[in-house]
């Protein structure tokens, strides 16, 4: 059997059970873009020892303290020139539930017509999904850190906030981590990721028997 006819063959198995249970799990676990915070920001200071945090969900910036935690960050980025966090700024909040919408009625598609075409088609779109959305949360990071305004009342050196863990930020210590909802759509990856390899494992026999 050749490459192409291995390859179509592989585009053209069913899905059994087993793996189309693992696809609806997975967009059951999108779900959790919509209630769950996707990253958590918490800055130490001795002015603030017990901390101001912000949870960045995918709709909304959500600050500790009854919302007050993102108006007293928003204060001291004025002193260094730094944008106030607003959520209209924030074009992810704009496309990301719907993307996430779309590619969870992807995949209970892909559970309910059973074809790895289709499971492909949607692994592939997710991965880059999740990948686009780091890219551009690291960027908003960037862009926030070297967009100084030059008449602020503090100069500090052009930076970049922590995307992940720690940093020394004058006499502030940022920590960046994921949140649950990250977590989670990690695993949605991960289950069909395992769906696609469940597949071509139970195929594997198949195969060997018809090239021998």
């Amino acid at each position: 059997m050749t490459i192409v006819q291995r390859t179509n063959r592989f585009f053209e198995l069913s899905l059994n059970l087993r793996e189309r249970a693992l696809v609806v799990v997975a967009a059951l676990l999108l779900g959790s873009v919509y209630l769950l915070p996707l990253w958590n920001l918490t800055m130490f200071a001795p002015q603030y020892p017990d901390g101001l945090r912000m949870n960045i969900y995918s709709y909304k910036l959500e600050g500790g303290n009854a919302g007050q935690d993102v108006k007293e960050i928003n204060v001291l980025n004025h002193y260094i020139g730094m944008k106030d966090l607003a959520a209209e700024d924030f074009t992810e909040f704009k496309w990301m539930p719907f993307v996430v919408g779309a590619i969870g009625l992807l995949c209970l598609r892909t559970a309910a017509h059973g074809r790895m075409m289709d499971l492909v088609d949607v692994t592939v779109l997710y991965t880059y999904f999740a990948a686009f959305s780091l890219w551009s949360f690291g960027y908003k990071l960037y862009s926030y850190g070297h967009s100084l305004a030059p008449t602020a009342a503090v100069k500090v050196a052009p930076f970049m906030p922590p995307m992940f863990g720690h940093k020394k930020l004058a006499n502030f210590d940022v920590y960046s981590y994921p949140a649950a909802g990250s977590y989670l759509l990690t695993l949605v990856v991960v289950l069909l990721v395992a769906a696609l390899w469940l597949a071509w494992r139970d195929d594997a026999p198949a195969v060997m028997t018809v090239d021998t």
